[in-house]
């Protein structure tokens, strides 16, 4: 049970809380009344508002579209004035750009093509807009003026500034050697770099507005001719140095040059000195071809469009081209010409060109990319030309070997090497500089057939071109190893000629010991040796076999010193009158007398025979002397101690020592 006192406080205590409670709920209910009034206020204020929004609406909006509508006349005003402003203009432009357009764009290219898009706006509009009107025909007369000029500047810019390469720059830019590291790159400035640009701009404009090709004519004529006439420049500046000091290269270059372009041709017999100028220079020439073309092609890109680019420049080259092969053709001429007059070391002039021509094609080829056919086929046609031509040249040589005449007044007199033997070798020997050329003109002939010589499919294809090498060379070997031997038979022939035997082996000697000699000195015997093995053994039998036929011509004078001439008698043996007057005798008809006589006509008719190889005259000299002495001795050992006479000085005319000083003095004209 809860105490009395206890439960008053309770209570109490509750009291005062639900009376705060009331408090509390009584202020809320205060404060709700005065929201209902504040948020009807509100609500009556926010409908004034509304209304008078409404209002205002209803009195702008009508405002604003007005105004909006007035702002759109007022910008369709504006550009209307500015399009009559424009369309005026199109009636002042021929006033306007008259004076520019009468003066040219020379100096002024910039405002002179501004002034051409003025009037070919103007054009375009005329045409669009009025057709009918006589300021189209106006502004149109006044456009076709403009690009009259346009390709009149671009006529004037070509030709005042594109001048003909110098020669010497010419030497520099093909004469440089790939091996020398210090070799500077040589580059060849056509047109100064404001001209380039300003014509590269006016063929833009006429490709793209002036709807014009007449240029590209204008272009490769004037090109053309200068590439011509540098050729020619060249060519006569070859002419006039080599008259002159010889010296064909600026300093700078002839310091570093190794060689010319391909290998100077060597001389052949009768050679002229002009001839050699020509060769070269026309070899010179082809190199130069390539290098300003190739020069000629990288400016043309800047100017021509792409399309046209290859057209073009086939255009370009031609009359140089052209020339180039007429004069190519020109000694293929004179090379027929020269084998009709059996001048067959004429056909030497066509090695050395031959030679660079294939060396040069392939960068010939790659020049004349996207030229016509007829262009591409220019050099291979020259090339077919000299080769058919040489390789009749070679043929007809060799036959010419074999044939020569056996003319006994064109006979040595003194049996030395002959003509026939110095010419076929020489012209062997040069062939050693031009061996793929001379063998490719072989193999382009199809010569396997007269030759013997298989052709290998490995080896050979259906171009000549293609031949290897190795097939090549050993052609060449064969051909070589013919015209010596038709040398060999000819020579044999014509040592008939000579009624003394001697003369006739000596002779033999000679030209076949020169030929070995020749052989060995050059590569000659290298490249016999590709189809001859034995070649080298064969000549030196050759040789001692007239070595051999020549001392049989002493063997005559060795027969009256032999026994069976002379009576036999027993050396300090006492001879009778009639025994002493024997041996006179038998040494008088038979004996010394003859062997004395013999011996002083040998020395004398072969004293002016010649053996110019100093080592083959010594040593055939000393197989004379020691034949010849051995037996002269032992047959003076024999009869030196018979005493048949009292003058024996009357039969021992020559000591030992004076036979072989008589001797010694063989084949010596000078002694």
């Amino acid at each position: 049970m809860i105490p009395t006192q206890d439960a008053s406080a309770r209570k109490t205590e509750i009291d005062e809380k639900l009376k705060q409670e009331q408090d509390t709920l009584s202020f809320i209910r205060e404060n709700l009344e005065k929201s209902d009034q504040l948020t009807k206020g509100m609500v009556s204020i926010l409908s004034s508002f509304e209304s008078r929004l409404m209002q205002l609406e209803n009195s702008i909006i009508p405002v604003h579209k007005q105004t909006e509508n007035l702002q759109r006349l007022q910008d369709n005003v504006d550009k209307t004035l500015s399009c009559m402003d424009h369309v005026i203009s199109y009636y002042h432009v021929a006033k306007d750009t008259d004076k520019i357009i009468k003066e040219g764009p020379s100096g002024r290219l910039d405002e002179y093509l501004a002034c051409i898009a003025k009037i070919q706006k103007a054009v375009e509009y005329f045409q669009d807009n009025n057709p009918d009107s006589p300021e189209l025909n106006t502004v149109k007369a006044r456009f076709e003026k403009g690009k009259e000029l346009l390709e009149a500047e671009f006529h004037s810019l070509l030709t005042r500034y594109s001048k003909p390469v110098p020669p010497i720059l010419i030497l520099d830019l093909i004469g440089g050697d790939d091996e020398l590291e210090t070799q500077e790159e040589v580059t060849l400035d056509h047109l100064p770099e404001s001209v380039l640009q300003d014509v590269i701009c006016i063929s833009s404009w006429l490709v793209e507005y002036g709807r014009n090709q007449d240029f590209m004519s204008v272009y490769f004529q004037i090109r053309s001719s200068q590439l011509d006439r540098s050729l020619k420049s060249l060519k006569e500046h070859f002419r006039k140095s080599s008259a002159s000091s010889g010296v064909l290269y600026s300093p700078a270059v002839q310091n570093k040059r190794k060689d010319t372009p391909t290998k100077k041709p060597p001389k052949r017999p009768g050679k002229d000195d002009v001839l050699d100028i020509e060769i070269d220079s026309y070899i010179h020439c082809i190199s130069a071809f390539v290098k300003l073309a190739q020069s000629e092609y990288q400016l043309l890109t800047d100017i021509i469009p792409e399309h046209h680019q290859k057209k073009t420049f086939d255009s370009l080259i031609q009359e140089a081209l052209d020339n180039l092969m007429l004069e190519g053709d020109n000694i293929v001429s004179a090379a027929r010409r020269a084998i009709m007059r059996h001048d067959y070391s004429a056909v030497l002039t066509i090695f050395p060109i031959l030679k660079h021509l294939k060396q040069t094609k392939p960068e010939f080829d790659q020049v004349l990319q996207g030229t016509a056919a007829s262009t591409k086929n220019k050099l291979p046609s020259l090339i077919t030309s000299m080769e058919a031509i040489g390789a009749k040249a070679l043929e007809e040589f060799a036959d010419s070997i074999k044939n020569d005449p056996d003319k006994e007044y064109n006979m040595p007199k003194d049996g030395t090497v002959h003509e026939l033997t110095s010419n076929a070798i020489l012209f062997l020997q040069q062939l050693l500089d031009f061996q793929e050329t001379a063998g490719a003109m072989l193999a382009s002939q199809v010569l396997g057939d007269t030759y013997n010589i298989p052709l290998d499919p490995r080896e050979t294809s259906s171009s000549a071109s293609s031949y290897s090498s190795e097939f090549s060379r050993r052609l060449l070997s064969t051909y070589i190893c013919k015209v010596l031997g038709n040398l060999q038979l000819n020579l044999l022939s014509k040592s008939k000629v000579y009624e003394d035997t001697a003369l006739s082996a000596i002779f033999l000697h000679n030209n076949y010991n020169y030929t070995l000699k020749s052989l060995e000195k050059s590569e000659l015997i290298q490249l016999v040796s590709v189809t001859q093995r034995k070649a080298e053994t064969q000549y030196r039998e050759l040789i001692e076999q007239q070595i051999q036929s020549y001392q049989r011509s002493w063997l005559k004078v060795i027969e009256y010193i032999t026994d069976r001439n002379m009576p036999v008698f027993q050396p300090g043996a006492k001879l009778k009158d009639k025994e002493r007057q024997m041996i006179k005798d038998k040494f008088k008809i038979c004996g010394l007398q003859g062997f004395n006589d013999g011996l002083e006509e040998l020395c004398k008719i072969q004293k002016v025979w010649a053996i110019p190889d100093k080592d083959q005259r010594d040593a055939i000299r000393q197989a004379q002397k020691r034949m010849i002495t051995q037996a002269y001795r032992a047959f003076l050992q024999r009869y030196t101690n018979i005493s048949f006479t009292k003058n024996p000085e009357k039969y021992y005319k020559y000591r030992p020592e004076q036979v072989e000083a008589m001797i010694e003095r063989l084949f010596d004209t000078s002694a």
